[in-house]
């Protein structure tokens, strides 16, 4: 691999107990590491920056070039109209003699897919390639510009440009996420999954959270993120963003369980559980309140009902007050 220097752990960065929400409000792209434009980062992994940055983004989209002989996979393929990133990656193929047989997107947001019908049009050696991704139900989809897409089944294998990589259905951050594992390395790249800095914005809390655990059971010596550096220690780093759900969730679920037999409204629940904080922080805390309201209610844990325009919570009656 290259210089560790850019490699992330949670010794470095560890999960700050201050950020509280799907997306850090106050996180900017100007992020605590420098990731260069192009890095090789092992014998058969080469990332290119999107060029991208911005507060979800952070230093930009990281796409990658997968194989070990001439023949490469590109994971992501950055946002639509990025000249930058296409002069990037028209370099580096042309430099190398290198071509891209196959095309995979970790899910269907801008900067992941929105570069790829640049790229097939502009980049000679990548017309070629087969475009790959997991289906989206809503709504359905067949092409990504004018190029057909191939969809990938759930631990699907790709054989190309002498790797392996195998894909796991992982929604949560979108219904149609996926990881891919290089059996080569032992490695995984996490899509939006697990960022390298920072915390990523959630659809499904419930989902999410077991997409981590698939994550934590392929035990990987390194994950390359689709934002931010590489993660030198992932177990102990994803150990930490299921720790801070767990402990989050815990002090909802209690603030439930004291006031059983009453309703709770999403703005009250964030008053008990978010003391003290910022005015124009209150609408990011109760997203993120709902999304654990939304999996403890799929775990059965909890019960809503509709008061007027307002939806109110209260613990599950079939969970016992000691619980």
């Amino acid at each position: 691999m290259g210089d560790n220097s850019g490699c992330i752990s949670v010794k470095r960065y560890p999960f700050r107990e201050g950020t509280v929400f799907t997306t850090d409000p106050k996180r900017s792209s100007k992020m605590t590491t420098f990731i260069p434009k192009i890095e090789k980062l092992s014998s058969c992994v080469t990332r290119i920056l999107g060029c991208n940055p911005g507060q979800m983004t952070l230093q930009g989209t990281n796409t990658y070039l997968v194989g070990k002989g001439d023949s490469k996979i590109l994971i992501d393929a950055g946002e639509e109209n990025n000249s930058e990133y296409i002069s990037l990656l028209q370099t580096e193929l042309k430099t190398n003699k290198w071509f891209i047989s196959d095309i995979i997107v970790t899910h269907w947001h801008g900067d992941h897919v929105g570069g790829v019908a640049n790229i097939l049009q502009d980049v000679q050696e990548a017309s070629s390639a087969k475009v790959h991704k997991f289906p989206k139900l809503q709504p359905p989809e067949s092409y990504v510009g004018a190029a057909p897409l191939n969809f990938i089944k759930d631990k699907q294998v790709f054989s190309a440009g002498g790797v392996s990589m195998q894909a796991f259905h992982t929604p949560g951050h979108s219904e149609d996420h996926i990881i891919l594992e290089l059996k080569e390395d032992g490695v995984v790249f996490s899509g939006d999954n697990v960022l390298g800095e920072g915390t990523t914005v959630m659809e499904d809390l419930y989902h999410f959270m077991k997409s981590l655990q698939v994550i934590l059971d392929l035990k990987p010596s390194l994950i390359y993120p689709g934002h931010g550096p590489v993660i030198c220690d992932p177990i102990p780093f994803v150990e930490n963003y299921i720790q801070h759900r767990h402990k989050r969730e815990s002090q909802i679920l209690n603030q439930l369980k004291e006031n059983r037999g009453n309703m709770l409204t999403v703005e009250e629940i964030r008053e008990k559980v978010y003391k003290d904080l910022a005015a124009s922080l209150h609408t990011p805390a109760e997203m993120n309140i709902n999304l654990h309201l939304g999996k403890l209610l799929k775990e059965n844990k909890i019960d809503s009902v509709d008061d007027g325009n307002v939806k109110k919570w209260k613990v599950s009656e079939e969970m016992k007050p000691n619980l």
